[in-house]
């Protein structure tokens, strides 16, 4: 498939970016008429909370992260900062119910937002690209290159974020475009026609998953 011609106006939100791409793709244009347009919740942590909840939630089902989390925000007093999260006594971390690995990656996160390592106010993050992003959340303990993409896109909202590694991605784009699953090398160049909005596109492959094989709701999409 040879995919949209490249926007010749450059979109601000998800929602924008689905209506240009859906003009100049059948695939999504049929994606988008079944769908909607993306929905986005509004950020409702800091940059550093985010990445906390997500280290906590890693590889755990969804009530006993809810609940480790809970703990971890108590014993920080309600407010996810570096300084607090070094501060707390392994012990501490412990009776939260974080295992061994997940509290040193909380202890190296913060860490290196406070040695700079990683950056996460808002004026210097605008000053990074995407690969930046990631590699400098990458560098940190226990975040690899999907917890990254997914603070890209969800977190920071940025539009051109294409996680080949994601499983339902790469299934929700074979049954939309009609090909065996591909594999994440595969996808890379299938996105390439859909820059500068290749996070829109991975949304609708999430979504083409849930409406084409009957994968479970995302919170990603939801």
């Amino acid at each position: 498939m040879s995919g949209p011609p490249p926007a010749t106006r450059k979109a601000r939100s998800y929602q924008a970016a689905a209506a240009i791409l859906a003009g100049r793709d059948p695939v999504l244009r049929r994606l988008v008429d079944e769908a909607g347009l993306p929905r986005l919740r509004p950020p409702a942590e800091s940059h550093l909370a985010s990445l906390v909840r997500a280290i906590v939630y890693q590889q755990l089902a969804g009530s006993a992260a809810a609940a480790i989390h809970g703990r971890l925000l108590a014993a920080l007093g309600g407010t996810v900062t570096a300084e607090g999260l070094l501060a707390l006594p392994p012990e501490t971390l412990r009776s939260a119910g974080l295992s061994a690995a997940k509290a040193a990656s909380l202890q190296d996160l913060a860490g290196k937002v406070l040695d700079g390592t990683v950056v996460l106010d808002p004026p210097g993050l605008r000053a990074e690209s995407d690969d930046e992003v990631v590699a400098r959340l990458s560098a940190v303990r226990g975040i690899g290159k999907w917890t990254a993409e997914m603070f890209l896109m969800f977190q920071l909202r940025r539009l051109d974020v294409w996680p080949t590694g994601d499983l339902g991605v790469r299934k929700g784009y074979g049954l939309a475009w009609g090909i065996p699953t591909p594999t994440a090398k595969q996808l890379d160049p299938l996105g390439d026609p859909y820059r500068p909005y290749r996070s829109v596109l991975a949304w609708y492959c999430w979504r083409a998953a849930e409406l084409y094989a009957g994968a479970a709701d995302s919170a990603l999409t939801r």
